[in-house]
């Protein structure tokens, strides 16, 4: 008995939807009954924050019939902007917003004949590491609901690992795509920084954030990549002047492809059970004719404090724009320095305050130089690290996603110790170039992830080790 097709991968959905054999209507019907049954709602998941299905059918009336992504139920991140859903970003300041124009992907996604049908929960304005600091509650992992998806795109992932769609956009300022795939289960990617327009993505810290993608599939995440990358210098100025990628060549062997594994990522706190399944899958690139070598990322320690300095300082210069007068909501104060005051402490939550002010802080006069100057001193060196295995022959790297597999809800308090969650993920953000994490195997019953690192706009060689990994491990990658 075939699987049912909201079960399929969306390559098969939107062929299925091409030659007729199932109907976009069906597949909407399917993925609101999907929503029902494994609840989406803040009375189980909680992963989607908005979702219509009466808007859902309405898209269809102006769809192509094809498309790379025809008929394909697709979630979003509450950040990017649409025109058909509310964008609230996961905070009460911007609770029932509605944007009037539609972000770059969102676009991209139509015009193949994607079909939204929900936005997704996420920490408050996509600064968190568990999806436990949405101002409408924390989302929960499918695979257990006790513990969280990850964060900040945490509400997309579990949409995806959940069975409600089969793809799903993120967006990443310090890992906030893969890590979360990691915890799910899933894959999940990071382009280069340029490779998808930002426009219509809310801003957390402009030179870290890109939109992601996540699938069930490694070639679930290629498909998505191809539709939402490219030239978009019209909108965004940071966009990379580059077609999109192909990344669906079929290519499973790695012979001729050298692998780095760089020790910094490989401490020995590193627990003995994850470093397993990090060997079961470097044995599995070997077996696919890799040559895997050992590297070094020296800068990589510093790579969690020169974050925590700089988008914090982006962060409080982009949400200053969030103050009671051009949009969202607005609390009445005594004058208008008042009425600042009471919106945005009204308004953000604790992360978030805490972040802008730590922000204010490291860019003030007598500190800039100190804090922020100093720590895009180290990101240049981050830089240059990356720059030197690149050149010394190595096509990719490969190392764990995360420290640990998903924790519990409310396990964690201590904002540094969260922090730390991100310590394997922030170097690609801070350098700017692709990675994507993919399941290498599970834990104590849960998943864990294993990340591709490549240079800039090396997606398709990304991928090339993503799909000869996952094929070499096959069902390991679930057990």
């Amino acid at each position: 008995m075939s699987a049912p097709w909201l079960d399929r991968s969306a390559a098969e959905i939107a062929a299925g939807v091409r030659e007729g054999k199932v109907t976009g209507k069906a597949m909407v019907e399917d993925c609101f009954a999907r929503q029902h049954e494994v609840r989406v709602g803040a009375d189980g998941l909680n992963c989607l924050l908005a979702a219509d299905r009466d808007a859902s059918l309405r898209e269809l009336e102006r769809k192509p019939v094809g498309g790379k992504l025809a008929g394909v139920p697709v979630v979003l991140k509450d950040n990017i902007a649409t025109t058909v859903l509310t964008t609230s970003c996961g905070s009460r300041i911007l609770e029932g917003y509605v944007s009037p124009f539609d972000a770059t992907v969102a676009v991209r996604l139509r015009k193949e004949g994607a079909i939204l049908v929900g936005k997704a929960n996420m920490d408050e304005f996509a600064m968190g590491s568990s999806t436990e600091h949405s101002a409408f509650g924390p989302c929960r992992n499918p695979l257990d609901p006790s513990r969280v998806p990850g964060g900040s795109s945490g509400g997309s992932a579990a949409a995806v690992a959940a069975g409600v769609v089969p793809i799903a956009l993120g967006s990443e300022t310090g890992g906030s795509v893969r890590q979360p795939a990691a915890f799910c289960g899933i894959v999940g990617v990071k382009p280069t920084y340029g490779r998808v327009s930002r426009y219509g993505l809310v801003a957390f810290a402009s030179s870290l954030d890109n939109v992601g993608v996540f699938g069930r599939t490694v070639d679930d995440a290629a498909l998505a990549l191809e539709v939402v990358a490219g030239d978009d210098t019209a909108h965004d100025a940071t966009s990379a002047p580059l077609p999109a990628p192909s990344l669906r060549d079929g290519v499973r062997d790695l012979r001729g492809v050298v692998i780095g594994l760089p020790a910094e990522y490989f401490p020995p706190s590193l627990p003995a059970a994850i470093r397993e399944k990090c060997d079961r899958a470097i044995e599995a690139l070997r077996e696919r004719g890799a040559t895997v070598r050992d590297v070094a990322l020296p800068h990589t320690e510093y790579a969690i404090p020169a974050y925590y300095i700089i988008a914090p300082a982006e962060c409080a210069s982009n949400l200053a724009r969030f103050d009671g007068v051009r949009y969202g909501l607005r609390l009445e104060g005594d004058g208008l320095r008042g009425m600042y005051e009471a919106t945005r402490r009204g308004g953000f939550g604790a992360e978030v305050t805490r972040r802008i002010l730590l922000g204010t802080y490291v860019l003030s006069a007598g500190y800039y130089d100190a804090y922020y100057r100093k720590a895009m001193q180290v990101r240049a060196l981050i830089r240059q690290d990356f720059d030197r295995v690149w050149a010394s022959g190595v096509h990719a790297l490969f190392t764990p996603t995360t420290p640990t597999p998903a924790f519990p809800i409310g396990a964690i308090s201590d904002p540094y110790e969260m922090y730390l969650s991100d310590v394997f993920t922030v170097t690609a953000n801070l350098a700017e170039v692709p990675a994507m994490s993919l399941p290498i195997g599970r834990v104590g019953g849960l998943p864990v992830g294993g990340q591709v690192i490549a240079p800039k706009f090396a997606e398709p060689a990304m991928f090339r080790v993503a799909y000869a990994l996952e094929h070499g491990l096959g069902r390991e990658a679930l057990a």
